[in-house]
């Protein structure tokens, strides 16, 4: 009989990716394993999570906030109704282990795992902990964390459980192909390519952006944009190629990229520390999160491997493009630190964590 072993986490694709990665590597373990997803009712977790053939179990969520507001009270419910809905799908499968990923749906099922004596592993993939981490932390017996430097971010009584390693990167991320990536988007020889990435879900500032420095930037570069959905305009420039989303050509597109313009989520970095990229960061900034982009590209910058547009506009976009297109010993350094942030084994550690924990009951769930 198959071990059940349940993930959970949402409320962005920077959630659920990471999870997956961690899944892959569990597939090829060759141990019989029953693997769900315990998500919100978030159309995009579904579809990404459905991609890769995982059982997804919708459970009411709701989302936590730090500031007073009336949406409070009815997401209280919410989280309410979805701690009932994880005790009765776990007493259903009766799971060996539950591997929280974050974000506000996690929540409740770490809290009805810990209720019921089933061992909770949680990743966090930002340098410093969200509010969900932190309140899973309390149940968790591992705590696992990106960077050496996220220790210090949690109380002293938390630190023996924490282990560092790294921000799981899907298989297909880690294999892209320069050369591919340059003829399916048919950039033409001798011609750099810059890649915006806007999120899966967008970024109107980048959009913005790009909407008003297109036509310098294409002067010198080749330039291919995720837009996001919801901003998706099919571009009709020359040397500018847009797509809402880039889902089986991200990973080529990305090797194939010289400079990369994006947000600081922690899975934007880390594939960008995969794949070894250049980059010019925009963080989300702490008037719309909490700082953790912030503090994310800040990590970066210290460690080389990106320039951060703390006030980003067009003429400013366009010289440090141009600046650095022009500093060849530059770009290849700014490559070179990103790829030493990153360690290419994280997904693996985080399986072998979960298959060392599950491997030592015998029994799928405790009496």
């Amino acid at each position: 009989m198959a071990t059940v072993v349940l993930f959970t986490g949402g409320g962005s694709g920077g959630h659920v990716f990471p999870g997956v990665a961690v899944i892959e590597k569990l597939r090829k373990a060759g141990h019989p394993l029953d693997l769900r997803w315990l998500g919100s009712s978030s159309p995009i977790e579904e579809e990404i999570i459905g991609r890769f053939g995982v059982p997804f179990i919708r459970i009411p969520s709701g989302k936590l906030r730090r500031y007073f507001s009336l949406r409070n009270l009815v997401d209280l419910f919410k989280i309410l109704a979805g701690l009932a809905a994880s005790v009765a799908v776990i007493m259903r499968l009766r799971p060996a282990l539950l591997f929280s990923k974050g974000g506000y749906v996690s929540v409740p099922p770490v809290i009805a795992a810990h209720l019921l004596s089933v061992p909770v592993i949680t990743h966090e993939s930002d340098l410093d902990p969200g509010l969900a981490t932190r309140i899973n932390s309390r149940f968790a017996e591992t705590i696992c964390v990106p960077y050496e430097e996220s220790r210090a971010y949690f109380p002293a009584a938390y630190r023996q459980k924490i282990r560092v390693t790294g921000n799981p990167v899907r298989e297909e991320v880690l294999g892209g192909d320069r050369a591919r990536g340059r003829a399916r988007f048919g950039v033409p020889e001798g011609i750099p390519l810059l890649l915006a990435l806007g999120g899966s879900q967008g970024a109107r500032e980048i959009n913005l952006l790009f909407e008003r420095s297109v036509e310098r930037l294409t002067e010198r570069f080749f330039v291919v944009h995720q837009t996001g959905r919801g901003d998706f305009r099919e571009s009709r420039r020359e040397r500018y190629l847009t797509a809402p989303f880039f889902a089986d050509s991200y990973p080529d597109i990305l090797a194939a990229a010289d400079l990369v313009v994006a947000r600081s989520g922690a899975g934007t970095l880390w594939e960008l520390a995969a794949q070894g990229r250049p980059s010019i960061l925009i963080p989300l900034s702490t008037a719309f999160s909490r700082g953790d982009q912030v503090r994310n590209a800040e990590l970066f910058v210290r460690r080389g491997a990106a320039i951060v547009l703390a006030q980003p506009d067009a003429n400013g976009l366009v010289e440090v493009c141009l600046s650095l297109l022009g500093d060849p010993s530059r770009l290849r350094s700014m490559g070179e630190a990103a790829r030493s942030i990153g360690r290419a084994d994280a997904s693996q550690a985080l399986a072998d964590l979960i298959l060392e924990r599950i491997g030592g009951n015998d029994a799928a769930f405790p009496a």
